[in-house]
């Protein structure tokens, strides 16, 4: 998906972001919200409120990618936790994207939660 490598991590922005926002706005809420840099090659996903819409965002060779997906029929089951944000794998995110709902890990102090 997309090139990633198993170095890859997948920053996922738990709750609900405005499908409104684009490269900018995305980019503040990498920098001020999930506290990373966008051009550090990893991938940041985003869920409207409907959860039938999720954005990503990444910065590859000089430049910012925007993808959309769009679901037919259905939502995803994007975490809803207390964290800005959870780091999950590639392959995590692509099972969250065909309905796999994930449990925390173990309860962390820190803003970011890994998912099993």
């Amino acid at each position: 998906m997309f090139g990633l490598t198993n170095e890859t991590r997948v920053y996922v922005k738990t709750g609900v972001t405005d499908g409104r926002v684009g490269f900018e706005g995305l980019r503040g809420l990498v920098s001020k919200v999930i506290e990373q840099d966008v051009r550090a090659g990893h991938l940041f996903a985003f869920c409207n409120r409907r959860e039938n819409r999720v954005r990503l965002l990444w910065h590859h060779a000089g430049g910012l990618y925007l993808a959309t997906k769009r679901l037919d029929r259905g939502t995803v089951n994007w975490p809803r936790d207390a964290a800005a944000a959870v780091c999950m794998s590639a392959g995590q995110l692509q099972m969250l994207l065909r309905g796999v709902q994930f449990t925390p890990a173990a309860t962390t102090t820190t803003t970011r939660r890994y998912w099993r």
